[in-house]
């Protein structure tokens, strides 16, 4: 798998996707609604990124990004296939010329200049706790991070944080998390609990890590993510999330579609298969009226982006 996350005009968003299913999303844009597509190595970095542009019967205008404003190139290509091969170079970071193509400075101008927060040391302070609190979450991307900055402390009548303030806070407290999560080794807690829910899924069990902001839109929602083959779910909403990245350990929410308590009983003792499987302990005193919680629970992962 290449480690990078391609987003397309048609809202869709591919993680870590394989050289063949990238080929396949370049060779089919071009239609209405489905012109572009742009790409960001895992973790997302600021200023990192390469994009390309094809309406059908035209060529295909790529761009990437490597950090700073002179390391910004343009090239096109007549066909999918150089514009695959280009990419796949880019995510791979291949020495070169990416794809063998063309490729020019493109000028985007000066950098704009981010003015200083004005915020007193509370405030900033209160700011960046809350960023930090989500980051250390792992789910958010750094456009959901520099949205968060942007309101947390808006009110009716004062926005104090501009959205370029926003986005540069973030991208700070990004950047820390990326270098910390540089010194992790071997697979994390989170990995594991991904691990888990992925077996839980295929085994028809609805599975969904950080699914909605409370138990109650969980409960009204979880029932529209299921297959028609699917048991029943296992998820853990925001707030859940919240309380495993303060290392309070993780509340599982889950049950089954049949609405019995012997099918959740089922359920919940798969669940805690699945997540023993995965080498996480868990509580739970096989009552399917209480929730099961994984601890104890060392909560690092991974940003993506």
């Amino acid at each position: 798998m290449l480690e990078i996350v391609v987003e397309t005009e048609n809202r869709q968003r591919h993680v870590r996707v394989s050289d063949e299913e990238l080929a396949g999303l370049v060779r089919r844009i071009g239609g209405d609604g489905d012109r572009f597509l742009v790409v960001q190595r895992i973790p997302d970095l600021p200023d990192v990124f390469a994009q390309v542009w094809h309406e059908a019967g035209g060529d295909y205008t790529l761009e990437y990004r490597d950090g700073a404003a002179d390391r910004h190139f343009q090239a096109t290509a007549g066909g999918p296939e150089d514009v695959v091969t280009a990419l796949t170079d880019w995510a791979r970071q291949a020495a070169g010329r990416h794809g063998g193509l063309s490729w020019s400075p493109l000028d985007m101008g000066p950098a704009v200049e981010v003015p200083p927060l004005d915020l007193d040391e509370d405030e900033l302070e209160e700011l960046e706790e809350r960023v930090r609190e989500v980051l250390v979450g792992g789910y958010a991307s750094r456009a959901e991070l520099a949205e968060l900055a942007e309101e947390y402390l808006a009110t009716e009548d004062r926005r104090p944080v501009s959205r370029e303030q926003a986005q540069a806070l973030a991208d700070r407290l990004w950047l820390e998390r990326v270098a910390e999560q540089a010194t992790w080794q071997d697979e994390t807690d989170p990995e594991r609990l991904t691990r888990a829910f992925t077996a839980l899924q295929e085994a028809g069990i609805t599975s969904r890590e950080n699914f909605t902001c409370c138990r109650s839109c969980g409960q009204s929602e979880i029932g529209a993510e299921g297959g028609p083959d699917a048991r029943g779910f296992v998820y853990f909403h925001t707030q859940c999330t919240d309380s495993a990245a303060a290392g309070h350990g993780l509340t599982l929410l889950y049950g089954g579609f049949d609405g019995s308590s012997e099918t959740t009983a089922a359920i919940g003792h798969e669940v805690v298969a699945a997540l023993a499987a995965a080498g996480l302990p868990t509580e739970w005193d096989r009552d399917p009226g209480r929730a099961i919680t994984v601890t104890p629970l060392d909560w690092r992962r991974r940003l993506v982006g």
